[in-house]
């Protein structure tokens, strides 16, 4: 993948091109936005079953069997629905992805993944939130760079992935920074290419997630490479679904009753982070314990909140950062949400993870 614009073109519309491709989308034109309007305007609002009738599926993902352990150790028993599969899809590009090709019904990812579907065209709700406090990012630099802080990065190359969170965590890094797009070289990779961009050089700085950074940094610090923490959030972690999966009400049924089971697992991990370590990062991820720990001690307190305005509200300011960078339209985000969810995961959660 090229580690910058070609001559003459425009670094936005290459980056917009070259990601839509990566997503399997021919165009990201006005036509395809006017086509998502009219799609959302066909979305259900019909009231969610109490029960998912018999025979009913979803195909949903779970990063690496995440979820499937979750629901394991946290003993929540059996979902009153089928898992036909559970599909090792977890960034936002690869997502929208399987949506379109139909071999995905229901996704867990960060907040904007939605809004670079409705930009390709493609409709697509949110039906779950969780809220995160603390930085799930930090930004890692190639071996032997003299990067100290954000403000450093000014004249750099920065790994930018437009459809997936980290993304989005850089631009409000920059934002934060005070420097504009134009200051920095925004290199269009995925995040799974950060690694190897870092180690190479082709990049020099990349956000990393923070279950990532402990094994790059114990491989490469020693080689000049170092992390910069920022405050620097991406509020939403989110499960989301086609708008055709919506639509369909045993689907939706099986959504409504999937939710409780997916709050209810993060909130076992949250507090059981020794087993977890053990069970998920050393026996799953190869790390070592005291690399699992590290990613642990960062890790969020899961939050379902009973209202989704100020979701609604962060999604919205990205959307509009996206947009101030000519990245995407500007668009009202409201329509990404479907209310009927709203407030299920709340419901399913102690008090003290409510709010």
């Amino acid at each position: 993948m090229p580690s910058s614009p070609l001559p003459g073109v425009d670094r936005r519309l290459f980056l917009t091109s070259l990601l839509g491709a990566a997503a399997g989308v021919a165009g990201l034109s006005g036509c395809a936005n006017s086509s998502a309007a009219a799609e959302s305007k066909g979305a259900s609002t019909a009231p969610l079953a109490d029960r998912v009738p018999a025979g009913t599926s979803l195909k949903i993902s779970s990063y690496s069997g995440t979820q499937q352990l979750q629901f394991k150790f946290a003993k929540l028993g059996e979902l009153p629905f089928k898992v036909s599969s559970w599909e090792n899809i977890s960034a936002g590009p690869d997502v929208i992805n399987a949506f379109r090709s139909g071999s995905l019904d229901l996704a867990n990812n960060a907040g904007i993944p939605p809004i670079q579907a409705h930009f390709q065209g493609f409709d697509a709700k949110i039906v779950a939130i969780n809220v995160t406090r603390r930085p799930n990012y930090l930004f890692a630099t190639k071996p032997g760079s003299d990067i100290r802080s954000v403000a450093d990065f000014k004249g750099r190359k920065l790994a930018f992935s437009q459809g997936q969170a980290q993304g989005v965590v850089l631009l409000r890094a920059l934002q934060k920074a005070g420097l504009a797009y134009d200051e920095v070289e925004l290199v269009p990779l995925t995040s799974n290419q950060f690694f190897t961009a870092l180690q190479s050089g082709q990049v020099d700085v990349a956000p990393l997630a923070i279950s990532q950074a402990p094994a790059y940094l114990q491989q490469y610090a020693a080689k000049g490479a170092r992390s910069i923490d920022t405050d620097v959030v991406d509020l939403l972690n989110l499960l989301w679904a086609p708008v055709s999966v919506l639509n369909d009400s045993a689907k939706a049924a099986a959504i409504a009753a999937y939710i409780p089971y997916w709050a209810k697992g993060l909130v076992w991990t949250y507090e059981n982070p020794d087993t977890w370590n053990e069970e998920f990062y050393v026996k799953t991820q190869n790390l070592t314990l005291p690399q699992a720990q590290a990613i642990t001690r960062l890790a969020n307190k899961p939050l379902f909140q009973p209202s989704w305005a100020e979701a609604i509200r962060w999604e919205q300011e990205t959307a509009d950062l996206l947009a101030e960078g000519g990245f995407v339209k500007k668009f009202d985000v409201s329509s990404l949400f479907d209310h009927r969810f709203e407030g299920i995961a709340a419901k399913s959660v102690a008090a003290e993870y409510r709010r």
